[in-house]
């Protein structure tokens, strides 16, 4: 991962300023690596009658502002919608519903689960439908089955709600009776909200208003929105030469040393187990004095085997500003050069994983982001 703050005011070559860019506070970014049994990796097909489930804790007040209202100017906003919209953890029920899922991969050919999707942005109005949606069926709903823990809620919030710590997933029927001991060994609530169906239709029953506040095809839902078509304009500004002349070194090593981006930063990785789990082989610290300058992490896949992965980051956030497809490229070869401290027998084993972030709609930035695409996916690693 990585720690930085930043703020650069490029001068222009007619001695003009350019447009101030940087982060309003430091920013963090912590990677991860996971590893799945092959066997796992494919969903297996849900069938008609297939009992459809959400596992973990209940339906709340949460989320249902969404990206509308953690975009506002601060203040902004009203007391109201800010607590409606923030996301609230609860680890405990996360835990109660990860050992659920693990307790059933571990019972092998008798894994009771048939297809598991995790609960985002929508909550089950989102994940029900996409979860039916991938073996080509529909679904029947009892909106009042989902847990709750605000019955206040109208039938839009309890079914658009993002509460956090849920999954949905689909067992066949016969599967109940061991998913429920399961669940009841790890205390972890769950309920059958409906069944699949063999007609591609999405149905939402309310028993309380004894109607269906949902009631349509799933082609509705999953059919073919229109493209989105922006207008892009490159800029090309030619900025100044940077001058060094009037820089003091010892000055200069200073604030360079203050930066959070360089300076130490063990701060942010001694609150947390560095080997928790038992097999990581490489973490952050290096040499005697235990300093943070690992180039990449190494995990091992298991206590028998000398195999493993490495996960390694690049970033050059601020060669963006000058010239964007140049900052991606050099973030792929820091990749590439921090990795290269794991034995890798070849490029070929490497998995590269691109996140991108621009000021979309600001003069410039829609065509820097495009061209910097097309240069990592089409020129420089296609």
């Amino acid at each position: 991962g990585y720690f930085r703050s930043f703020e650069l005011q490029p001068t222009l070559t007619d001695g003009a300023h350019s447009t101030v860019r940087g982060y309003h506070k430091p920013i963090m970014i912590a990677g991860g690596l996971g590893a799945i049994r092959p066997d796992l990796v494919e969903k297996q097909p849900i069938a008609d009658g297939d009992l459809l489930i959400v596992l973990g804790g209940p339906a709340m007040q949460i989320g249902l502002g969404g990206g509308a209202a953690s975009s506002q100017t601060s203040g902004s906003g009203s007391a109201e919608l800010d607590f409606a919209s923030v996301q609230r953890a609860n680890p405990e029920m996360q835990r109660r519903a990860q050992e659920v899922i693990d307790r059933c991969i571990a019972l092998g050919d008798r894994n009771p689960l048939v297809s598991l999707h995790d609960v985002g942005a929508g909550g089950l109005s989102n994940a029900f439908p996409e979860l039916v949606h991938d073996a080509g069926l529909g679904g029947d709903f009892n909106l009042r089955a989902i847990p709750n823990d605000e019955p206040g809620m109208s039938p839009l919030a309890i079914w658009c709600n993002e509460s956090q710590e849920r999954y949905v997933l689909a067992i066949r029927p016969a599967s109940l009776p061991l998913f429920t001991e399961l669940c009841e060994r790890e205390r972890a609530p769950f309920a059958v909200i409906g069944t699949a169906t063999r007609e591609q239709h999405l149905t939402v029953r309310d028993a309380h208003f004894d109607n269906a506040p949902i009631d349509l095809p799933m082609h509705t839902l999953f059919g073919h929105p229109p493209k989105m078509q922006r207008t892009a304009k490159s800029l090309h500004p030619h900025f100044a030469e940077f001058k060094t002349d009037e820089i003091r070194l010892d000055e200069a090593i200073n604030r360079v040393l203050s930066l959070p981006t360089v300076a130490d930063k063990r701060f942010l990785i001694t609150i947390g187990d560095r080997s928790v789990g038992g097999l990581v082989v490489r973490d952050q610290m290096v040499g005697p004095w235990q300093v943070p300058v690992a180039d990449c992490a190494v995990t091992a896949t298991d206590f028998y085997h000398e195999t493993g992965e490495a996960m390694a980051m690049g970033e050059r956030a601020p060669i963006a500003v000058l010239d964007a497809p140049a900052s991606a490229r050099m973030a792929i070869a820091e990749v590439l050069t921090n990795i290269a401290a794991a034995p890798i027998k070849s490029t070929a084993e490497i998995k590269l994983s691109a996140n991108w972030m621009a000021a979309c709609g600001h003069p410039g930035e829609d065509a820097a982001l495009y061209a910097t695409v097309r240069t990592v996916g089409m020129e420089f690693c296609p």
